[in-house]
């Protein structure tokens, strides 16, 4: 027996968005191999309007450092917001986005103690976990964003433009990817055990998550192009899964995770100091080392 179709608020979302973003699509695919990979391919095509795709299956997700995200249908939600975008600077934008996320799935911290839902947590530089500062909840990661920006100048005939006089930012095409874990999954092949909305909120589905999150993201990112990720960063603080923390970086060096700058940059006590963290290609992971 075929599964019922899932019903998706396309309309309700434009509705919201497009005063916004003028000329904003909302588009939802059974299947593609991407949602990250097919707006990209638009925007070297030319094809740089504000998009909202969704795919209710993808068969060559992609995460950070080329990782994979692959589900079936309704256990997740995977989306790619692609927009242009005008910052003064970019640095910190994948972590207000996971704010905005996690902000969106949960707008208040529960209290601790037995039987209150996980805190949607955040992992620099781009994770959503299950835990937040001294309450974690086994390391389980909920979901991941990938931020991808094309490698061109965008026309300037959106709502960037309008914003254009606002700061020395260029307007570049900047693709959003977000993959949420809705239903539990098995762990089979993971480094560590994966997490749910159910476990968040039961009864969460991937249509409602969607609309809790994209209007708030889109605000978010009109917010980040004017002020960058500095007024982001407290809200960061409150939902920081390594702080505190002895971490591993992958380049071999050990030390605590004493949360992030106004820059987004993390910042990690190792035996030679205080280090600001700032490279994508640096994976940071808690660790059993004692503290330094």
């Amino acid at each position: 027996m075929n599964a019922p179709p899932i019903l998706w608020p396309a309309e309700a979302l434009w509705e919201a968005v497009s005063p916004l973003l003028p000329g904003f699509t909302v588009e939802v695919l059974p299947t593609i191999d991407s949602t990250n990979t097919e707006l990209m391919r638009r925007a070297r095509a030319g094809q740089c309007g504000p998009t909202l795709l969704v795919a209710e299956q993808q068969t060559a997700g992609r995460g950070r450092l080329g990782r994979s995200w692959q589900s079936d249908a309704g256990a997740s939600l995977m989306m790619s917001l692609g927009l242009p975008l005008a910052p003064r600077d970019w640095s910190g934008l994948s972590l207000a986005v996971g704010v905005s996320v996690a902000e969106s799935l949960q707008p208040v911290l529960p209290a601790k103690g037995p039987g209150q839902p996980a805190c949607v947590g955040l992992k620099w530089p781009n994770d959503l976990w299950l835990g937040c500062g001294d309450a974690p909840a086994g390391d389980r990661k909920l979901g991941g964003i990938l931020v991808e920006t094309a490698s061109f100048v965008a026309p300037q005939s959106t709502a960037a433009a309008a914003q254009a006089d606002a700061g020395p930012g260029t307007a570049r095409y900047v693709v959003v990817g977000i993959g949420i874990n809705v239903l539990p999954r098995g762990a089979e092949g993971m480094r560590m055990p994966p997490g749910s909305l159910q476990e968040v909120e039961p009864g969460l589905d991937a249509p409602a998550a969607l609309q809790r999150i994209v209007p708030p993201l889109v605000a978010m990112l009109q917010s980040f192009e004017a002020y960058g990720f500095a007024p982001m960063q407290p809200r960061f603080a409150a939902r920081d899964v390594l702080q505190g923390r002895a971490v591993t970086l992958s380049d071999g060096h050990t030390g605590t995770a004493h949360g992030v700058g106004d820059d987004g940059a993390l910042l990690v006590h190792t035996a030679g100091g205080m280090q600001a963290i700032t490279s994508s290609e640096i994976s940071v992971r808690p660790s059993a080392v004692p503290p330094v």
